[in-house]
């Protein structure tokens, strides 16, 4: 199973500088772009240049290494360059339709370990997300607000409460699915450190489980909010002893308050998540 990861940090595919210092900067893992941060008229040198690159990666390589293609036949040639093994999986700009990841899934025949994150970028990926989330390969899905703002015409309060239902349907949809949490979407503030620390909290109460990072300032504060503290992991482990220990499927906890199996699902997943 691919690890879940509390940080992804975009990097251009087209910035060798930046690919060469991206494994340094601190992030779970990282998503080489060869979408919307590559011109047009640079995409297939950008292709060639992130195959070189992964090609001298060793199998193992930490952080994680996914790379973001680009929708349609454009997209399919550049999974046949970075399918390697240095790549955990890739994420698909624009994801709209299952034909799109069937389509992808039969160009990765030959790599059965690379799995496929889909970007939910538009108004008919938001209602599609169930099929989404259940189409092969799809471990998790990720939202891309910037094109979903665009094609909703929604210009966001500070809350952004106006998307709300879209990121509730998207974690509905994961765990109808029974794949990871979705990752958050990244956010453009990286200077304000308390208001990215805000955003990313109050996603995390919504059911997503990481962030993206457009910026490596953002790394820090993300791996903050995603990872429990050690009081934390300490009080799940013990509830979940407890559990396991006790002939009943209920209990009290330290407090007097009733522990059932949903309270012990909820220990188990802060248990699984990195620290």
């Amino acid at each position: 199973m691919t690890e879940l990861t509390r940080s992804a940090l975009y990097v251009p595919g087209d910035r060798p500088a930046m690919l060469a210092k991206a494994l340094d900067r601190g992030a779970d893992s990282l998503i080489v772009d060869l979408e919307d941060a590559v011109p047009l008229h640079a995409k297939e040198r950008a292709r060639e240049q992130v195959a070189e690159w992964l090609k001298g990666l060793p199998d193992t390589v930490r952080p994680q290494i996914w790379v973001r293609i680009n929708p349609g036949e454009r997209g399919l040639e550049d999974a046949r360059a970075v399918a390697l093994p240095a790549v955990t999986g890739l994420c698909l700009a624009k994801a709209e339709t299952p034909a799109e990841i069937a389509a992808l899934d039969r160009v990765l025949s030959d790599a059965p370990w690379m799995v496929l994150t889909p970007l939910i970028e538009s108004a008919k990926a938001v209602l599609d997300a169930p099929a989404l989330a259940a189409a092969p390969r799809v471990v998790r899905l990720q939202l891309g607000e910037a094109d979903l703002r665009a094609d909703l015409g929604v210009d966001p309060s500070p809350d952004e409460r106006e998307l709300l239902w879209a990121r509730s349907q998207v974690v509905l949809a994961s765990a109808a699915a029974g794949i990871a949490p979705p990752m958050a979407p990244v956010s453009t503030e990286f200077r304000d450190t308390e208001f990215l620390r805000r955003s990313t909290e109050a996603l995390r109460r919504l059911g997503f489980y990481g962030r993206a990072c457009i910026h490596p300032a953002q790394v820090a504060v993300v791996h903050e909010v995603f990872t429990p503290s050690p009081e934390e992991v300490e009080k799940a482990r013990a509830l979940v002893e407890r559990f396991e220990n006790s002939s009943s499927g209920v209990l009290l906890d330290d407090q007097g308050r009733m522990v059932d199996e949903a309270v012990i699902r909820m220990a188990r997943r802060i248990l699984s998540t990195r620290s």
